[in-house]
């Protein structure tokens, strides 16, 4: 990700209240599409004349007094930063996501001056994230559409015999209260639904042009990518670095997801344990998989083609 600009909070009886912003010099044509519906046909105005307050002498102090301003005044700093959906090449989509990430610790102006300097710079996964650490992941899961009380809520199918259909709940509540109470299972959209999983453990954090990138272990010695043979279905090779954590994730391939360090402290062996992984598995996920590697294949099969 990378920090475009700086947030400051003040606390008012009614919740916080954004202060002021201040937002870095060059913003990418990526994040300023986040700013317009239709970027072709626009005119691309976004920040232009904001960038030039870096430039001049006036501007400058404006921006400074608007950083001291958040500094005297604000008790939540929050840096704004975008994803680089660029690297992502097998999706349609240009236009970045753009969020708010809180920064703790110290006093106000140690936070202001922080967020200050990470003004334009890429922020690595491995600046926030560590091996063996357990994480949440936010995100909405994959839509199944309108479906039936059965699907949707696992209620037991009515008998064969039943008039009307059996994928029913039979009855759906008492005469009085006259309304259906919302603890009825009832038809209605399944999926698509915004879900936090807390607890995922990260088993291996990989870093380009280092060992952590490919599948080797310390206990399998074989050079393969991490990326199984013919690629992840419906994604592709992965080549940028990435996080392996424990269990499922939300969403379908390609949804954007939100992670956060865990919001509890961790005390329990499994949280707290070193993980040594022996081997990883890099054979076809497109069909049964007996290959680890490309070179495997070939000598199994040996030359099949005249």
């Amino acid at each position: 990700m990378v920090v475009v600009g700086v947030v400051g909070y003040v606390k008012t009886p009614r919740g916080l209240r954004s202060l002021c912003t201040v937002w870095a010099q060059h913003l990418s044509e990526e994040v300023r599409r986040r700013f317009y519906k239709n970027w072709a046909k626009s005119k691309k105005k976004a920040f232009t004349k904001y960038s030039k307050k870096h430039e001049t002498e006036e501007g400058k102090k404006d921006i400074q007094s608007q950083l001291e301003k958040i500094k005297k005044y604000c008790t939540v700093i929050r840096v704004l930063a975008h994803t680089q959906i660029r690297k992502m090449k097998g999706l349609k989509q240009k236009k970045a996501h753009l969020n708010e990430i809180q920064v703790n610790g110290g006093d106000i102006a140690k936070k202001v001056d922080y967020a200050y300097s990470l003004f334009e710079k890429q922020v690595p996964v491995d600046a926030i994230f560590q091996k063996d650490e357990m994480i949440d992941i936010i995100g909405v899961t994959k839509g199944k559409g309108y479906e039936g009380v059965v699907t949707r809520w696992g209620v037991t199918r009515l008998p064969r015999k039943t008039h009307r259909g059996l994928r029913k709940v039979a009855c759906i509540g008492a005469w009085h209260p006259a309304r259906v109470s919302y603890t009825v299972a009832r038809a209605g959209q399944n999926g698509y639904h915004h879900r936090t999983e807390m607890n995922k453990k990260i088993y291996r954090l990989g870093k380009v042009g280092q060992e952590t990138h490919t599948a080797m272990t310390e206990f399998d010695r074989t050079e393969k990518d991490i990326s199984p043979m013919g690629g992840f279905p419906h994604y592709g090779i992965v080549k940028d670095d990435y996080l392996m954590i424990k269990g499922c994730c939300v969403g379908p391939k390609k949804r954007v997801v939100t992670l956060r360090q865990t919001l509890l402290k961790q005390t329990s062996r499994v949280a707290l344990e070193e993980i040594k992984l022996k081997f990883i598995d890099t054979s076809s996920n497109g069909g049964h998989g007996r290959f680890q590697t490309a070179e495997e294949k070939a000598k199994f099969y040996g030359r099949v083609k005249a």
